[in-house]
């Protein structure tokens, strides 16, 4: 079985188990729990086939499951077979759910997603974020993820856990916002500010689109950069299945490389970084637009209709992206390039240019560039399957706090 992410991160809410009779139990445990969510309903002996263990061993364990209400039988597994068929087993469509939340520079959002994966409520505030103090954002947000819990506890859900997406640099410890250019935010405790009665997991909404996009996506690799745009440009790094975070955890600023380093200024302090180039307002501003509520959409409209000022923007975008590109690719050789976030519904218009700028700047193979399905939704629903994935890798641990 895969590792989880995590057991490979310190920081995450899964605990190191020790080798001990104890921890070998609850790693089994999780071992059953992904083994139904990724491949239910299974009986008990097709579990035991899958992860190695014997029927009475996994029949104490999903009894054990069963019992705390992480898992639920469906009844006879393949009726008509030959010999007693086996209770098919599926991960409980009740029980706990993972809040996730984001703080974007022009929104709020929040959903609560079960152990099965499923968006079983949702919440989305609009309106700009950038210069407004931390707090009455984040009061603004509390009001939100109240809401989505008190929907989801009407379908019988309860929340194991909170994570939320922020536009910015955030420290190890998964609470503090160290910088958000963005939103004009500096070494801000979200912790002392959010609801205390959840476990807290901050991270940027770049890492939290790459982790959808590896939970969520269509055969994803297991080794891709994510890159994503809103007003800022982020991406996430993984290899072999996890998040390269870096020393400080600050791994995948691809926003603030420099393309042209006799740029515009930036709001970090350098100059012709990637964002000046290819962020939304970035892109509005070369085509002679005015910000609005629905940027992307209204890039998309009108370089569909053929707009030649939109196009030449999106154009010298795409280049810009490739040329960041480049350097990361060249450097760490991954397997392909994701566009999420506001990128993948401007693909179209992006990916030529960037394709081309890829091809002849970087020294080996191409690096084929794919177009995420989740789009903007990534660092949102990425947050959620941080908390859902904490439960599956510790379910005996998510019981004992219930």
């Amino acid at each position: 079985m895969t590792a989880s992410p995590h057991e490979a991160r310190p920081d995450g809410p899964g605990r190191a188990l020790p080798d001990t009779q104890q921890g070998m139990r609850r790693r089994n445990l999780a071992r059953v729990m992904h083994a139904v969510r990724a491949e239910g309903p299974l009986s008990r002996a097709a579990v035991a086939s899958r992860i190695g263990l014997t029927r009475a061993a996994v029949s104490t364990l999903v009894d054990e499951l069963i019992r705390t209400g992480l898992l639920e039988e469906l009844g006879p597994e393949r009726p008509g077979r030959v010999g007693r068929p086996g209770s098919a087993l599926a991960v409980s469509g009740q029980g706990p759910a993972g809040i996730g939340a984001e703080i974007g520079v022009d929104h709020l959002a929040v959903c609560a997603v079960d152990l099965r994966g499923v968006v079983r409520a949702r919440a989305v505030r609009h309106g700009t974020n950038r210069g407004r103090a931390p707090e009455p954002v984040v009061a603004e947000l509390t009001e939100l993820i109240r809401q989505v819990v008190a929907e989801a506890d009407g379908s019988g859900l309860w929340p194991a856990g909170l994570a939320v997406a922020v536009p910015g640099l955030v420290s190890r410890d998964g609470r503090t916002v160290v910088r958000a250019p963005n939103l004009e935010w500096h070494d801000v405790d979200l912790g002392a500010l959010l609801p205390a009665e959840y476990p807290l997991t901050v991270d940027n909404e770049a890492n939290f689109g790459g982790l959808a996009e590896l939970w969520l996506g269509e055969d994803t690799p297991h080794d891709f950069l994510h890159v994503s745009a809103e007003i800022g440009i982020g991406s996430a790094v993984v290899v072999d299945g996890q998040l390269l975070r870096g020393t400080r955890g600050f791994a995948g600023e691809l926003g603030h490389v420099p393309v042209r380093p006799d740029g515009p200024e930036c709001g970090c302090g350098g100059r012709g970084c990637l964002e000046q180039y290819a962020g939304e307002e970035a892109v509005l501003r070369a085509a002679g637009l005015e910000p609005g509520e629905d940027r992307v959409g209204m890039l998309a409209g009108r370089a569909a209709a053929g707009d030649t000022d939109v196009r030449r923007a999106l154009h010298d975008a795409g280049e810009a992206l490739g040329i960041a590109l480049t350097g990361a690719v060249n450097l760490l050789d991954p397997r392909g390039v994701v566009l999420g976030g506001a990128l993948a519904g401007l693909a179209p218009w992006l990916l030529p240019s960037l394709e081309a700028e890829l091809a002849r700047r970087t020294a080996g193979p191409a690096c084929p560039v794919s177009v995420s399905r989740l789009g903007p939704e990534g660092p949102l629903l990425g947050a959620a399957h941080w908390v859902v994935r904490g439960v599956l890798d510790d379910p005996a641990g998510v019981a004992e706090r219930r």
